[in-house]
């Protein structure tokens, strides 16, 4: 076999060298949660993430190993603090995993269609159904406890029809035709991840230490309110139904349970999650003000990610990704 064909290619090592990061910065938040949370339900859910979480590691490190690649330093104990007092409440947590839940689904699927080894395509094919498990867990939790907010319903159509002319798209001025299925679909769905975000925002910006950090998360959580005051106003513009925000479930502890660098760089994680749930919310809207206010959005997210690239380099918290080699600096022989 010609092992050349065998290496890593780029895509699977940042794959690979992301995941770690992911998957250990996972270990500690349930760590975390299983000192903190009371119901037995969140702690089953926590406990299966954890030992998921677990597999994940030991087999990413498996492949490092065997290519003789250096293991990212990712987060350890040190980046958690397990005496730290709740800093959100027990049912946070099952939004908190629902919606990671929802990302890795996304995220796995990309890297597997971005994968090439048999190997790696296997550990992510699983990854996949893991993720899918979780998911499930939650929903079935969420749904016996009444905090699952379903999308607006709608009325089944009479008949089958097709868009005939472009006021369907172009015609925002005066009365707007309503929101179709897709449309509010994608901003419910949007909304909900957005409430999580500010909690998140609101609840470490709270206990960080760093004014850094503490200046970029309240600017986020201001973003957070233009976003959300927008989007929800055209669900109840008619009359549809607008996912809560999450803002009550943060206590008033200023005990930090994470380490700064963690609690930014799972912020920057949603962030950076944002633009790709937004982007298809703009891809699915028909109707020209929707294009706007998502580009608006994602212009938005753009600028803040820009600080928080600011924010993480200037503390040095983010570990560099490998870089093609420079031939210009290779010694002539």
């Amino acid at each position: 076999m010609d092992t050349n064909n065998n290496r890593l290619t780029s895509t699977e090592i940042t794959n690979l060298f992301t995941q770690y990061i992911q998957e250990t910065m996972s270990i500690c938040v349930s760590k975390y949660v299983l000192d903190t949370v009371r119901d037995s339900e969140v702690l089953s859910l926590f406990e299966f993430s954890l030992q998921l979480s677990i597999k994940h590691v030991k087999k990413l490190n498996e492949f490092f190993d065997k290519e003789n690649f250096p293991v990212p330093d990712g987060f350890t104990d040190k980046d958690v603090n397990q005496e730290a007092p709740p800093l959100f409440v027990d049912n946070f947590w099952l939004h908190y995993l629902h919606t990671m839940s929802n990302i890795g689904l996304s995220s796995y699927s990309l890297t597997l269609a971005t994968s090439i080894r048999p190997d790696i395509r296997d550990f992510y094919f699983q990854c996949n159904i893991d993720a899918m498990e979780i998911d499930n867990k939650c929903v079935e939790i969420l749904l016996s406890k009444g905090l699952y907010e379903k999308p607006p319903y709608f009325s089944n159509p009479k008949e089958v029809e097709y868009i005939s002319n472009l006021g369907y798209s172009l015609d925002v001025i005066g009365k707007k035709r309503p929101l179709n299925t897709a449309e509010a679909g994608n901003i419910f769905f949007n909304l909900k991840k957005t409430s999580l975000a500010k909690a998140i925002s609101v609840g470490f910006s709270q206990v960080t230490k760093n004014n850094e950090l503490r200046k970029y998360l309240e600017t986020n959580i201001s973003d957070i309110n233009k976003n959300y005051s927008a989007f929800s106003s055209l669900l109840q513009a008619e009359n549809l139904h607008v996912p809560k925000l999450l803002d009550t479930y943060v206590t008033n502890s200023i005990v930090s349970p994470f380490s700064d660098r963690l609690m930014a760089l799972l912020t920057g994680f949603l962030t950076s999650a944002a633009i790709s749930y937004y982007g298809t919310a703009l891809a699915a809207s028909l109707r020209i003000d929707l294009i706007g206010q998502n580009e608006k959005a994602i212009i938005g997210i753009l600028k803040q990610l820009t600080k928080f690239g600011s924010v993480v380099i200037n503390n040095g918290w983010v570990e560099k990704l490998p870089e093609a080699d420079d031939r210009k600096e290779l010694p002539v022989n």
